[in-house]
């Protein structure tokens, strides 16, 4: 079986955005970066796949240099090899234009199904999946937290409101993950140590046919407003605090 994750690299979640004074993006200096959570839900299940069915994983994946790290750490978990979008008009990309150079790159390999996350964490569009799956002319299931495949024959589960749905499909498509799916392994070092030696294929737009025409472009990055200091109740008596606090509630909160 022929699988792609497509894997995007973004700021640690436990890194300090700073917004620049401009507003023109954030400061990128000292930022850590990872491989989106999602995405490790999408090369985790790309691997339980291949250990199933046999094959192997090709990551796919659009950005700057530092991308590569990221491609190199799915690499260590154990996809088989990589290709690197990296052309500077692509930088910052919006989700059709980065869904784009996805489908150009994978046009011309072997596919039998393609995993992206459900979104990433840095834009938090949610779009490039379906948009993938729109341009490669393939059926997609969104947001999956389960996912059997018997034959060319697909079953997905996804959570909605109240309920859980269950969709099927068949082979080749597209899959998004969602939280849930399964628990993404830890590379090894002996996976980090072959992949060092791992084929990574680096193209640029031009390679792969892509004009970076940017659809949507973010006018102005704003940090959120400084929360207002909470208010810490004083008094030993817990009947007078907890009337205070059902006024402060009710009057100031106006939550009941």
């Amino acid at each position: 079986m022929n699988i792609i994750a497509c894997v995007k690299q973004v700021p640690d979640t436990e890194t300090l955005i700073k917004v620049k004074p401009d507003g023109s993006g954030i400061v990128e200096d000292g930022i850590k970066w990872v491989m989106n959570p999602y995405d490790e839900f999408g090369v985790e299940e790309a691997l339980k796949l291949k250990e199933k069915l046999g094959g192997d994983v090709t990551i796919v994946s659009v950005g700057p240099a530092r991308a590569m790290e990221t491609i190199r750490t799915a690499l260590a978990m154990g996809a088989e090899k990589g290709i690197h979008i990296d052309d500077p008009s692509l930088n910052g990309a919006d989700a059709y234009t980065t869904a784009s150079a996805l489908a150009a790159a994978i046009k011309g390999l072997p596919c039998d199904i393609i995993f992206c996350g459900q979104r990433a964490i840095d834009g938090d569009a949610g779009q490039v999946g379906s948009v993938l799956a729109d341009m490669l002319g393939l059926p997609s299931v969104t947001l999956v937290t389960k996912l059997e495949i018997a034959g060319t024959a697909v079953k997905a589960q996804k959570a909605i409101e109240g309920a859980t749905v269950t969709i099927e499909t068949s082979l080749p498509c597209v899959i998004t993950a969602q939280k849930g799916l399964n628990e993404p392994r830890y590379a090894s070092l002996p996976g980090i140590m072959k992949a060092k030696k791992k084929p990574v294929d680096v193209k640029n737009a031009a390679a792969i046919g892509v004009t970076a025409t940017v659809k949507a472009k973010v006018a102005k990055t704003v940090p959120p407003p400084a929360r207002p200091p909470g208010k810490i109740l004083q008094g030993d008596d817990p009947a007078l605090k907890a009337q205070e606090l059902m006024k402060l509630l009710r009057e100031e909160a106006k939550v009941i």
